[in-house]
């Protein structure tokens, strides 16, 4: 398998073998795209990670300052940051030895697609947690 997952099956796959999410740039604000994603992927089972140092929690869960901080292994990191921030939080994932990073959609940055491949770090570019899950797996799979 590739570093970088296209298919359908390797995303169902990796969105199947998961359990904790931490969602990068997770905002408080219910208008904004982060919120209703990790609003999504908490009523789907995952348990969502709040990652953001400008809040101390996001819907009664403690928040940290960056997926390093987290205080064990995160499955997936959710980045929802501007591409020239992605290096960053693919070099924090790195280094907490997180299972795989995902770039929501207009998230693309070429360097940090190349530094989790050249970490084998499997990551997934430019697409949305939840429309891919509700496509590929809706209510069923799930049983966290």
């Amino acid at each position: 398998m590739s570093s970088v997952l296209t298919s359908d099956d390797e995303i169902r796959d990796l969105l199947l073998g998961v359990r904790s999410i931490a969602v990068v740039g997770l905002s408080e604000r219910q208008s904004r795209p982060s919120f209703g994603v990790a609003r999504y992927l908490m009523n789907a089972g995952y348990e969502v990670i709040p990652i953001n140092p400008h809040i101390e929690s996001w819907q009664g869960i403690p928040a940290y300052p960056t997926v390093t901080a987290v205080d064990r292994r995160v499955d997936l990191v959710d980045v929802f940051r501007r591409p020239n921030f992605v290096l960053e939080t693919v070099e924090d994932a790195i280094t907490a030895e997180s299972g795989a990073v995902w770039t929501q959609l207009g998230v693309v940055s070429e360097e940090a697609t190349q530094r989790a491949a050249e970490a084998d770090l499997p990551i997934v570019v430019d697409r949305c947690t939840a429309i891919e899950h509700g496509r590929l797996i809706g209510n069923a799979g799930r049983s966290h």
